[in-house]
């Protein structure tokens, strides 16, 4: 992991420290104010100056913001359709010439940290088109808020305090916004990440991740390479597939050789840089009958900066698309389950005893788990793609 550079580098250890913090059962929910007061102590005492502590005093909680949390439409789109959602021509076109436009800092970041550019521009694109959109949350309320709320109080605590800690160094301002979650600048970074990996890219001598494409596309590859991404290593690959196979086998976890994949008639659809001893997954988000994808040890990294399938899986193609790769052979998949009937489905598994987790007519992979293990009992392709088949049969 590499030390942050400029202003930040005095920081990293306060910010673990911040990271670290110990969180009690009582540190969530109640009066705001007293709850606030409790977080004062907590950050006086983490070393938080007059300046955050006084920002923090400001604070209020943000009804919208519980409203994002709790909202979760997008992602019960297929990865088809979020896909094609989110990646037009336009925003093909941005990001090669973003990539052409910011060719010095992207050619610092790879070669320090062995990330393809490619990578970095999906990602800059998707959060925020290139730093066009980057939120307009106040980071303090969102933050001060999810920290309050109770259902992810263990989270959003330390990022709270570090934020007061940007705010407290002049980093940030009391005032800046982001995402809803509390992520900030052009790569949206939480302020804990902000704090431990932020690169002064452009040599001003500060780390300013909403101004700075340069900071932004450095951090994104500390962040990227703190994670363990392997230098000059694919991430993801179209695949070829036979017509029949043991489908229970692609799974994210399961990781085979390429030779080994080759042996079962899975192969990269065009030449690879990968060798026949590479470890892969195969990904088929649609079933055995829709796109199918090796993926490489670097996409569970990509599975680190965002835990939803659908949007990894987007990220890591768009990165693809930006690398060169043509468009992916949508095949001929079929159908699918809307948002209400994957949530009759998710109940009847619950029912049977499967952890499915949230009732959200989402295909999560405790979803998914399930439903791989459902088609087996009934002797239908176990792909883990859930059909309107498969659910009359159960």
């Amino acid at each position: 992991m590499q030390r942050p550079n400029g202003t930040l580098a005095p920081l990293l250890g306060l910010a673990l420290i911040a990271a670290a913090a110990p969180t009690h059962a009582a540190e969530c929910g109640g009066d705001f104010g007293t709850w606030k007061s409790a977080v004062t102590d907590e950050a006086r005492a983490a070393g938080v100056g007059d300046k955050g502590l006084s920002a923090l005093a400001t604070a209020q909680v943000d009804p919208k913001v519980i409203e994002r949390d709790r909202k979760k439409s997008v992602f019960t789109l297929d990865f088809i359709s979020f896909s094609k959602r989110l990646i037009s021509q336009n925003r093909l076109d941005t990001g090669n010439a973003k990539m052409a436009e910011q060719s010095a800092a992207m050619a610092q970041m790879q070669s320090r940290f062995g990330v393809d550019p490619a990578v970095i521009a999906a990602f800059w694109g998707l959060e925020t088109d290139f730093g066009g959109y980057q939120g307009d949350f106040v980071t303090l309320n969102a933050l001060a808020t999810l920290a309050h709320d109770c259902r992810r109080p263990e989270l959003f605590r330390p990022q709270l305090l570090a934020l007061l800690e940007l705010i407290d160094r002049g980093i940030v301002p009391a005032t800046v916004t982001g995402a809803w979650a509390g992520e900030i600048g052009q790569v949206q970074v939480l302020p804990a990440d902000y704090l431990r990996l932020g690169l002064d890219g452009d040599g001003d001598g500060k780390v300013d991740m909403k101004a700075s494409a340069p900071d932004a596309i450095l951090t994104a590859g500390n962040f990227l390479h703190a994670l363990g991404w392997k230098a000059n290593q694919p991430w993801m690959e179209e695949a070829v597939v036979p017509a029949d196979m043991d489908w229970s086998l692609a799974v994210r976890t399961n990781k085979r050789s390429l030779a080994e994949w080759a042996a079962l008639g899975v192969a990269p659809k065009r030449a690879s840089a990968a060798g026949p001893d590479t470890p892969a997954a195969l990904a088929i988000p649609v079933g055995r009958n829709g796109p199918a994808f090796l993926t490489y040890e670097n996409f569970d990294i990509f599975l680190q900066w965002n835990q939803s399938m659908t949007y990894i899986l987007t990220a890591s193609y768009f990165a693809t698309k930006l690398a060169g790769a043509p468009p992916f052979d949508p095949r001929n998949p079929d159908p699918g389950l809307d948002g209400e009937q994957m949530k009759q489905l998710q109940t009847k598994l619950r029912a049977l005893g499967y952890d499915v987790g949230e009732i959200d007519g989402i295909l999560g992979e405790g979803t998914r788990n399930a439903v791989r293990d459902m088609q087996g009992k009934l002797g239908m392709p176990a792909d883990a793609w859930p059909t309107p088949e498969l659910l009359g049969r159960i």
